[in-house]
Order: C-alpha cells, then sequence, then structure tokens
C-alpha cells in the first residue's frame, strides 16, 4: 500500500463529506437558525459535544473508506479478480448510464437488509449504538459510525466491483451522490414538498422525516433511498405520513 494514495483517497472522501455537510450546517443551523427553526423535524438542535462525537466518528470512517478503495480497486493482487475497468469503451456509454441505477438499486437493497441486521439485539451495541447516540441527527452524522459498521457500510464496493464493471467514474459519482443523499437524510429538515410522501411515485422515495424517525425511535424506517423495503417488509413507520403532513404544514407565527 502507498501511504500518499491511502492519504488522498482520504481527502478526496473526506473533502466531499466537509464540503456537503458543512455547508448544510452553515446554512441550517448557523445563518438561517432562527428563521427556519419551525420547520425542524424534532423542535430542538443538538449540543455542540454532539457535532464533535459525529465529525470525530465521521473522521474514522471516512479513513476506513479510503482503506477499502485501497485494498480493493487499488490493489494489484485483487483488481484482476474484479470486474473493475478503465476504458468506457470496453462495455460502452449505454451500460455506464444503465450502471448507475443497479448501483443504487443494490445499495439499496445492501444498506436495508444491513441495517435490519444490525438492530438485532445481540449486534446492535457493538456496531450500530454508536450511530443511534444521534436521537437528533445533524447533517454531521452522515457518517458518524463505530468502525465496525463502516467495515460494513464499506462492504458495498466489493459488492459493486465483484458484482458489475465498474469504472472509476462510477464510483466518483456514485459516493458523491450518496454523501449528499446521507447528509440530506440526517440534515433534520425535509427539503421535499408537502405532499411528496403520497404522491405516486413520492412514497417509495426515503426521506429526512423517515430517517430522522429512525434516529428518535430506533425502529422502523430502515431504508437509504427508498422506501420499497420498508413497505414490502411491513417495516416502515404507521406514523411516517403523519409527521409528515404535520412537518410540511407548520407555518411562521409572527411574533406579537
Amino acid at each position: 500500500m502507498h501511504w500518499s494514495d491511502f492519504f488522498l483517497i482520504g481527502k478526496r472522501i473526506g473533502s466531499r463529506y466537509f464540503m456537503l455537510a458543512g455547508f448544510s450546517f452553515i446554512f441550517f443551523y448557523l445563518l438561517f437558525r432562527k428563521k427556519i427553526f419551525f420547520k425542524k423535524i424534532q423542535n430542538r438542535y443538538p449540543k455542540w459535544r454532539d457535532y464533535a462525537r459525529e465529525i470525530g466518528f465521521s473522521i474514522c470512517t471516512i479513513f476506513i473508506f479510503a482503506l477499502s478503495v485501497i485494498l480493493i480497486v487499488k490493489n494489484p493482487a485483487v483488481v484482476p479478480y474484479t470486474n473493475y475497468y478503465t476504458d468506457i469503451h470496453q462495455h460502452g456509454w449505454f451500460y455506464f448510464f444503465l450502471a448507475f441505477p443497479l448501483m443504487f438499486f443494490i445499495h439499496d437493497a445492501y444498506f436495508y437488509w444491513m441495517h435490519r441486521l444490525m438492530h438485532h439485539k445481540k449486534l446492535f451495541k457493538l456496531f450500530h449504538l454508536v450511530h443511534h447516540k444521534s436521537t437528533n441527527p445533524s447533517p454531521w452524522a452522515a457518517y458518524a459510525f463505530h468502525p465496525l459498521e463502516a467495515v460494513v457500510e464499506a462492504g458495498i464496493l466489493p459488492v459493486f466491483v465483484f458484482t458489475l464493471p465498474i469504472h472509476p467514474l462510477h464510483l466518483l459519482i456514485f459516493f458523491f451522490m450518496m454523501i449528499a443523499y446521507n447528509v440530506y437524510g440526517h440534515l433534520g429538515y425535509e427539503l421535499y414538498p408537502k405532499g411528496f410522501n403520497k404522491h405516486w411515485f413520492g412514497k417509495w422515495i426515503n426521506t429526512s422525516i423517515s430517517h430522522n424517525q429512525h434516529h428518535q425511535f430506533f425502529r422502523g424506517n430502515y431504508g437509504l433511498y427508498t422506501t420499497i423495503w420498508d413497505r414490502m417488509f411491513g417495516t416502515l413507520r404507521d406514523d411516517y405520513d403523519r409527521q409528515f403532513d404535520e412537518v410540511k404544514s407548520r407555518r411562521l407565527v409572527p411574533a406579537d
């Protein structure tokens, strides 16, 4: 392993995290904190020690993610056994774009079942409790995993490269979109419009409110990008639609 490659990849992963989580934190938690507080899913803010914990564990996660890249797609002993390729024309542009919905579907399924497994009573404290210490998550919680959970989260990389032809741009674009949606899921504010949860398309999309409920109550709403698996296996919380409607119906009451 070349340490220069390790720190370069860590820098790239970390820059995406700090850029997206940092911008969201500055906008929603600092600059417009008072003006939009009434729209916050939970009407309170985390404490500064919560932000520090989330950032600390996220930094650890970033280096574990970087190590997974080094061990798999930068490892000459492993790459020949994967479907990793560097010439887009090898599989064509049609497949290049087709791969993204396939990757999202695979990751969504992987996350749902991995997530439910980590909620097993024999595994929860060891793997997942650190993440659930953010009962009122902030954008910084996006990567706030225990190292063991970070390893499991990183497991999606070998799943990709051993099942699909994967180009470096697939990983670059996909994982940028992943952290962006992860930051949104932990934002503490709902960005989708009123009624989105009951729209024929929107009801299948996981929302910040859905994931916030999971952090607050520890049960139900295990999905990542979609609610497909939660709806299919009966793990979508019964109060999800009610809370979504309540949050999106709030109006700012002018001060007297």
